[in-house]
């Protein structure tokens, strides 16, 4: 039996707007497995984000509770909830977030010093992880001299120095060509397959559907169905 990494209970995201409860997420039960690809679909507005916050110990729900790991994130402090964010989370963001006067190398340095990595720890690692998504001959570019999908990978790379347990992928592909998109999907496959890493994407691209090992649609802030990607005819086009 594959372990399960996250547990989602009842998790539900209210906010009181005009005298009015508006629901972001209602009552969200889901088990997600470690090592496993989930891809999270639905139009915007849905819930997908608000889900992506919780599960990534940036928002507390209203109600219910999410677990990672057995470590019930509702019951943490801020500080707690920072240091399970540096040690177990890791983020790829769709605008990248990469700080503009900073090079590849020292954009992936900069959370591992602020983990207490010396400066020379702090750049083995970052050169490492640059090298393994194919920037070895990049380090010294800043993010304007990178193309959209080597700066997605500089992303990718940051959000991998940290070894984390669980990567969340905000878009990856959105403002991608299909060639670049495509590598970038198989680099997030590679980070389950040779490292365990669990991914958890929030896409509108059925591309990602065919590398995925199970696809949670959100509607309305509920939990719609959660299918296998074995038991889905995926095509070119088209999802049945």
């Amino acid at each position: 039996m594959s372990e399960v990494i996250i547990e989602c209970r009842g998790l539900t995201k209210m906010y009181r707007m005009g005298g009015q409860d508006i629901y972001a997420l209602r009552d969200v039960d889901l088990d997600i497995l470690r090592g496993e690809y989930l891809s999270v679909m639905g139009p915007s507005g849905s819930g997908k984000s608000t889900l992506f916050n919780m599960i990534g110990a940036l928002d507390k729900p209203t109600a219910g509770s999410v677990a990672i790991a057995g470590i019930d994130l509702t019951k943490q402090t801020s500080t707690q909830l920072s240091y399970i964010r540096n040690q177990h989370i890791g983020y790829i963001f769709q605008a990248f977030n990469l700080i503009p006067s900073l090079t590849a190398l020292r954009n992936v340095m900069l959370p591992l010093l602020f983990s207490g990595m010396t400066m020379a720890q702090a750049q083995e690692r970052a050169s490492e992880v640059l090298t393994e998504v194919g920037l070895a001959h990049r380090l010294n570019h800043r993010p304007d001299e990178l193309s959209g999908g080597q700066q997605q990978r500089v992303a990718i790379a940051r959000g991998l120095s940290m070894n984390p347990t669980i990567m969340l992928a905000d878009e990856p592909t959105a403002n991608l060509d299909l060639h670049t998109g495509e590598e970038i999907i198989n680099t997030l496959r590679r980070l389950c397959d040779d490292h365990g890493v669990t991914v958890i994407t929030a896409t509108h691209d059925h591309k990602m559907l065919d590398k995925s090992d199970r696809i949670l649609w959100i509607k309305d802030g509920r939990r719609d169905r959660l299918e296998n990607r074995a038991d889905l005819d995926i095509r070119v086009g088209k999802v049945e």
